[in-house]
């Protein structure tokens, strides 16, 4: 199944939820990230963090949701509230979408940020961990919608 991870920037949340799924997934989602209005840079926080858990971040980069109508995401997982809002491009027209809210470690002062970004990375492992215990093959498109959505804790 292929999960696509949108956050407006696409340099902090949606960043650390592809990094995050690609490591606690085990290979169940192909996973990719991108941003409505790509700040083409990741923030630097973002990438200390993930050296500091051990997870790999060579490849992470800031990017367009443009560049992925060839990946076909099966599931569009939006990770910010503005971006959640925001109209998608045509191809997303057959994605599954939901929204999982997650606070921005970015947005802190950088006293409180090791704290944030360790809360966010929390909840994404719990999410991700569940989801990727899941036998798919059988799933509908509803049933995929209900699972995903109810990993967002509404």
């Amino acid at each position: 199944m292929k999960l696509l991870f949108v956050c407006t920037h696409n340099r902090c949340r949606s960043i650390l939820a592809e990094a995050i799924c690609r490591a606690e997934s085990n290979g169940v989602f192909e996973v990719r990230s991108a941003g409505s209005q790509p700040a083409g840079v990741v923030y630097p926080g973002t990438l200390n963090f993930l050296q500091q858990q051990g997870i790999r971040s060579d490849d992470l980069r800031s990017q367009s949701w443009d560049e992925f109508a060839e990946f076909a995401p099966d599931v569009v997982i939006t990770v910010c509230d503005s971006a959640a809002g925001e109209a998608c491009p045509l191809w997303m027209g057959n994605s599954i979408k939901v929204h999982w809210g997650l606070p921005d470690p970015s947005k802190l002062a950088e006293a409180e940020q090791s704290a944030a970004f360790t809360q966010v990375a929390a909840v994404l492992r719990e999410r991700i961990r569940a989801l990727s215990a899941i036998d798919w093959s059988d799933k509908t498109a509803a049933d995929i919608q209900h699972v995903f959505q109810q990993q967002s804790g509404v």
